[in-house]
């Protein structure tokens, strides 16, 4: 780091660190500040992608799927959905994404005549945990865990439903349906337009859309992204993308600082200048992961709007410890970040985050969003089975991009002996468990754990914006005893 022009943050006394740091080897410095209240923190990101929180979920198989993609856009992230999916199905999670309300929960919907074992197979893919009978469109009632308990598994859902305690019109004021549900004693309720199903909000949900703002393309509806990969058609699949409505490409490989992305990134950069000259419509282009100044410089170079930091931070990633590749992830940024901005780009900072302070300190170190996997696996979004183990907790597997589990998916079309070939040389891990949090089991609770922490690091920097954090934030370096003395203690010493 030294000899570098870095990032504009500030280090406490001026002192430059020697050694590369990770999140745990920072903290940051309180400022004189104005910022009063975290609700006068703008999060709205810089790197032009639309997003109203620094949040962007990670191209993951086992973390980017279409509910955890809405869910997340409703509260102003976006996601990004993984290149291992088939196009037919990019296509369709894109089109059921850009369908849904940008404040209006997507309900889970049955049949009275349906058995209770069915609505038991899908209730938790949501968080509200309920799931609406439906009679030609029309709300007849609500079935909820509690409703199902100690009944037959064959018994028909009518047998056992409730009726809504309230049914909300569609355009009703959010204050005015919060008094209503909490009038009613009821957690959620049905909103209905000419009496059809429009959508479910719940009392939480309600005041998470007084606090957030979703993440909108310019016809109001919700905004996802997509990747793309160096291999095969490059070009072709990148147009069909951005056919598809994808709102950001992300050109996505692990060593992003490499011959066959300088070739592939400018042919997906071209495919969206065709789209914008037929369209009007410009979608940015993210390229990664790199960890150095010269990696940024050669994908801007190429292309790249938004560069993609991070080689072996993440949870699932063996990188480091199987090659000796990569760097400590607040260093990388810290100089990307510069990289970038001297060239009218911006990074997104690439896994290595735990807790909300992370997410905090990777925007002080220069990002413009932050990208998060396996944090998001254990939630009730992610597209993984529930399941339990054996003392009754809840989780989902998550596995690497690069594990034997994703190269199976990617080499599906190989011969078997490519594909065995191709299975010798995994990184990431096959599979661990990420377990549910009972307190905060799906991924808004995770996203309201993260943006508190991030808002009110930005009243302790005195910054109402991104930018203003960029500039303003100041860190310090400490050893393990500094990091360790502020953890919280959940028993006495």
């Amino acid at each position: 780091m030294p000899g570098t022009s870095l990032s504009p943050v500030e280090f406490l006394n001026g002192t430059q660190p020697a050694h590369d740091l990770t999140y745990n080897d920072v903290f940051m410095v309180p400022s004189r500040s104005g910022v009063t209240s975290r609700l006068d923190v703008d999060l709205s990101t810089p790197d032009g992608v639309g997003t109203t929180i620094p949040v962007v979920v990670a191209n993951m198989t086992a973390v980017a799927g279409r509910r955890m993609a809405e869910t997340v856009a409703r509260r102003g992230g976006v996601a990004v959905l993984p290149q291992d999916i088939p196009l037919p199905e990019v296509r369709r999670t894109v089109e059921r994404v850009k369908a849904s309300h940008p404040v209006y929960e997507t309900p889970i919907v049955v049949e009275r005549s349906a058995p209770v074992a069915q609505v038991l197979s899908v209730m938790h893919k949501r968080a509200h945990r309920a799931a609406v009978v439906v009679e030609a469109g029309r709300p007849l009632g609500i079935v909820t865990e509690a409703d199902t308990e100690d009944v037959d598994r064959f018994a028909t859902v009518g047998a056992v439903m409730q009726q809504p305690r309230v049914v909300l019109e569609d355009g009703v004021d959010l204050r005015v349906a919060f008094d209503q549900l909490e009038d009613a004693r009821a957690d959620l309720a049905p909103v209905v337009a000419g009496g059809l199903l429009r959508g479910i909000v719940t009392r939480t949900g309600l005041l998470r859309s007084a606090i957030y703002r979703p993440a909108l393309d310019d016809d109001g509806r919700l905004r996802i992204g997509a990747a793309v990969g160096i291999n095969g058609d490059v070009p072709a699949k990148a147009a069909e993308l951005l056919d598809s409505g994808a709102d950001v490409l992300v050109v996505d490989t692990a060593h992003g600082h490499q011959e066959k992305m300088l070739d592939a990134l400018p042919q997906v950069v071209a495919a969206r200048d065709a789209h914008l000259a037929a369209t009007g419509r410009r979608v940015p282009v993210v390229a990664g992961n790199v960890v150095s100044r010269a990696g940024v410089q050669d994908l801007v170079d190429a292309g790249a709007d938004i560069v993609k930091v991070g080689v072996g931070p993440g949870a699932m990633c063996t990188t480091r410890m199987m090659t000796g590749v990569g760097r400590p992830q607040f260093s990388a940024v810290l100089e990307c970040s510069e990289a970038a901005r001297e060239l009218g780009a911006h990074v997104w900072a690439d896994g290595g985050v735990k807790y909300p302070r992370d997410v905090a300190l990777a925007l002080a170190a220069g990002a413009a969003s932050v990208m998060v996997g396996s944090w998001f696996a254990g939630t009730l979004e992610s597209p993984g089975d529930l399941m339990r183990d054996a003392d009754g907790r809840y989780y989902k597997e998550s596995f690497g991009m690069a594990s034997a589990r994703a190269v199976r998916n990617r080499t599906k079309d190989l011969s078997a002996f490519d594909r065995a070939r191709s299975a010798l040389f995994e990184e990431g891990i096959s599979s661990g468990r990420m377990f549910l949090d009972p307190q905060r089991p799906g991924v808004e609770d995770v996203l309201d754990q993260i943006v508190s922490g991030v808002r009110s690091a930005f009243t302790y920097a005195g910054a109402r914006t991104i930018g203003e954090f960029h500039t303003g934030a100041v860190v310090g370096v400490q050893g393990a005893a500094g990091y360790e003395e502020g953890r919280p203690r959940h028993t006495s010493w």
